[in-house]
């Protein structure tokens, strides 16, 4: 069986076909996200340790960390700052410092910028996952040396310089070329992990199916693992987590054994409890004056206030049980225990502190 190994200083992940399925969190990434993108411009990394603290605590395996920042104030003072290989490499290097400080996983250090991943690579404990190389030639000769000189697992992406192919097939080739270039750098397969591309289902009707063959191929005939941005299916389409909650597990009965993704479902904000108090007001309900927020929202089925593990990692988990990759259902079990309300820790199921009592 092919087994990829990732490591932080203290943890190990394995990425395997009879391993659960490794969810890599993809939070800690600046691009289209406008607030975070002005606080690393501001040197502050606040937000950076609450998403990766919010991403472990969901069940993410594996870290994220994009450095693809643009410092729009800087360049202003400093034309320097328009270039990106300018900007990563120290930012890249700060983001692995800050992250594993408050979360001991493992990290995906994810760049287009060679001195951003090389010194993700110095800067990184144990074994990362770099992210990513290409079937372009000058891509593989740029990024391969440096899987090589640092010993890591590498994710390939199944596009060249003609682009991304909607056929499949050429796909499959691109990755082939990889994993045989990597070869010849003394790179084992099973330190590979394609990505074959997903397209979106609303723009492709094939979408699915096609990647669900092209994992099996990648999986028989190459013996790779696999992992996608598994948010690109639903792309464009209303009720995204319900087209995703169903790719996940079809795509891990497939073969597939990772993807790139948000663990995390975002707490519910004042402004939509507001919105939702006046709306619950306007139909003559009454609230109990006490009521809090967190009781609000689960009262009407908006979610919670705080981070939790979202809706994709409990298609995840389950598809984890019926797979036979969680050993007597206990991660499922786990993931399904309701915890106890303030106070009532110690309480059995009938509400008495210690528990059912014993006749005599």
């Amino acid at each position: 069986m092919t087994r990829t190994t990732v490591e932080s200083k203290t943890r190990t992940v394995t990425i395997g076909f009879d391993e659960p399925f490794c969810v890599i969190g993809e939070r800690i990434n600046p691009t289209g996200r406008k607030i975070l993108n002005e606080e690393l411009e501001r040197g502050d990394f606040s937000r950076v340790e609450s998403d990766a603290l919010g991403q472990a605590a969901a069940g993410a395996s594996v870290l994220d960390i994009n450095s693809g920042a643009v410092f729009s104030g800087k360049m202003a003072e400093d034309p320097r700052y328009a270039d990106n290989n300018f900007v990563e490499p120290t930012l890249m290097k700060q983001l692995v410092e800050v992250v594993q400080g408050v979360v001991d996983l493992p990290l995906c250090i994810d760049s287009s910028v060679p001195g951003a991943l090389e010194n993700g690579l110095a800067a990184a404990e144990g074994r990362p996952l770099l992210n990513s190389v290409t079937g372009e030639e000058e891509r593989m000769e740029m990024v391969l040396p440096l899987v090589k000189k640092y010993n890591v697992p590498v994710v390939a992406i199944s596009n060249d310089d003609t682009g991304i192919s909607e056929d499949p097939d050429v796909r499959f080739a691109v990755a082939k070329r990889i994993v045989e270039r990597a070869a010849d750098f003394g790179i084992p397969a099973h330190d590979i992990v394609v990505d074959p591309l997903v397209m979106p289902v609303g723009a492709m009707g094939t979408a699915g199916r096609q990647v669900f063959t092209l994992v099996r191929r990648l999986r028989e005939e190459l013996g790779v693992n696999t992992t996608c941005g598994a948010s690109n299916i639903s792309f464009g389409l209303p009720n995204r987590h319900g087209i995703n909650n169903a790719f996940l597990p079809m795509a891990i009965e497939a073969g597939m054994t990772s993807a790139i993704m948000n663990p995390v479902a975002l707490p519910i904000g004042p402004k939509r409890i507001a919105e939702k108090k006046a709306a619950i007001e306007a139909a003559g309900i009454i609230l109990p004056e006490d009521i809090d927020d967190e009781t609000l929202v689960q009262l009407f089925g908006m979610g919670s206030t705080k981070p939790r593990a979202g809706k994709e990692m409990e298609a995840i988990r389950a598809a984890n049980f019926l797979m036979n990759h969680d050993d007597g259902g206990a991660a499922w079990i786990s993931f399904n225990k309701v915890a106890p309300k303030a106070g009532h820790e110690n309480r059995g199921r009938a509400g008495r502190s210690g528990g059912r009592r014993r006749r005599a």
